[in-house]
């Protein structure tokens, strides 16, 4: 029979679910893997029925990282070099896409399967998740996946995980700031689904603009981060839906989005 795809894609009311789909594999972000999520990311991504992204995983292990059969030495460093770049592009391309990217985490998430979790705008998590960077206890640190990590969590907490490979639980998770939210499993989908559609409601022009611009201005100084945002609020007045919304919150009545 064909192998069933690495990523599965579905689709409805403005969400779509990308789900890793190879749990024999632990989910592991091969060259294939990260292909099929990167392919699942872009599909269609300017259509204005698309709202938000969910990223979730079959199995009892979310993602479990790079497939360490593809980092030996059979393969060459234009191989390994291959790997680790689109794993980047693939992180960077969830920050910069137009739309809110959420990680629905049930299961332990480990190096780039953290660094994805880390990369997503918004994490929900289930009370069993856990969250490591084990690279230092095969003699491959987690450098990559230290990236996201050092800008979602505290340094001296990010460096203990990346210096002793001891997960963090999903309560420590977010304590620190890695999640958003921690639930009881069996409400995993029902939170996720609740924070999905809330999404939904708002225009997805201005949550384009939104997004861009935090991610711009959160490595800026603080004078030059109040110039930009400044400009992009005057820039966020001249959209349709930046009028509508004022106009339907002046009228008392619901607004009409554009997107």
């Amino acid at each position: 029979p064909p192998a069933e795809p690495l990523t599965e894609l579905r689709q409805a009311g403005g969400v779509r679910t990308i789900v890793l789909n190879n749990p024999r594999r632990r989910n592991a972000l091969s060259l294939p893997m990260l292909q099929s999520l990167r392919r699942d990311l872009l599909h269609d991504v300017k259509s204005r029925e698309l709202r938000v992204i969910v990223i979730a995983a079959e199995g009892p292990v979310f993602c479990s990282g790079h497939d360490l059969k593809e980092l030996s030495s059979e393969d060459d460093v234009k191989h390994h070099s291959q790997v680790f770049e689109l794993c980047a592009e693939v992180m960077t391309l969830i920050q910069k896409l137009p739309v809110p990217v959420i990680a629905k985490v049930n299961g332990l998430a480990t190096a780039a399967g953290c660094q994805l979790v880390a990369s997503c705008d918004i994490a929900v998590a289930s009370e069993k998740s856990q969250f490591a960077t084990p690279g230092v206890n095969i003699g491959l640190f987690c450098s990559t996946p230290a990236v996201a990590l050092g800008r979602s969590l505290p340094r001296k907490v990010a460096l203990e995980m990346l210096f002793t490979g001891e997960p963090l639980s999903a309560q420590e998770a977010l304590m620190h700031g890695l999640v958003s939210k921690v639930v009881p499993e069996d409400k995993l989908e029902e939170e996720t689904v609740k924070i999905s559609q809330k999404i939904c409601e708002s225009s997805k022009s201005v949550l384009a603009l939104g997004k861009a611009t935090f991610y711009r201005q959160i490595t800026q100084d603080l004078d030059t981060a109040y110039k930009m945002t400044t400009k992009v609020m005057v820039d966020n007045l001249t959209l349709r839906d930046g009028q509508e919304g004022i106009e339907a919150f002046v009228q008392k009545r619901k607004p009409v989005w554009s997107h």
